[in-house]
């Protein structure tokens, strides 16, 4: 074959390889990236049962263990992140605050901290910081992410409920 025509075939190759590979992933609705980081932390002991304890809402045991995952991996955001949630459903709100810092200093596009950090300002009555929380997801997520999604409906239930002078679930 002339050498011509050897890079239109490979070039046709590589239009039929692509065209099968887009086809395959149309099967599934187009999804943002993981939450967590490539990689994560979920080669850590503590960190995985810091999590399981999340599962269970044993608050004080997921702030221990997590403690001890981000001593040892304090550059890891998916840590920092599920630290600061725990805190924050312990009650320790500025601990809360710290760690998903923290977690978007170390990595600005991280949605769950985005979305958590988010949710925890409404629970603070901060409007205006889970705004900025919101606005960061809808730059962040091109493609529909459930923590946009989530954020945005936590917003509007706080507008609604301030709206009709119910109390915020930590007036409760």
């Amino acid at each position: 074959m002339p050498v011509a025509g050897r890079g239109r075939a490979a070039a046709l190759a590589l239009l039929l390889v692509g065209t099968a590979l887009g086809a395959a992933g149309a099967a599934s609705p187009a999804r943002a990236d993981p939450t967590e980081e490539e990689g994560g932390a979920g080669g850590d002991p503590d960190y995985t049962e810091g999590k399981r304890a999340i599962e269970r809402a044993d608050w004080p045991r997921a702030v221990a263990l997590l403690t001890a995952a981000v001593r040892r991996d304090a550059r890891n955001a998916d840590i920092h992140n599920q630290l600061g949630f725990a805190y924050r459903h312990a009650g320790d709100f500025a601990a809360a605050f710290a760690h998903y810092d923290e977690a978007l200093r170390l990595n600005p596009r991280h949605r769950g901290a985005h979305e958590y950090a988010g949710e925890a300002a409404l629970l603070a009555d901060n409007l205006p910081r889970a705004e900025r929380h919101l606005a960061a997801l809808e730059q962040i997520c091109l493609l529909p992410c459930e923590e946009l999604d989530d954020l945005r409906a936590a917003i509007a239930a706080y507008r609604e409920r301030k709206e009709s002078g119910a109390p915020s679930p930590r007036e409760k």
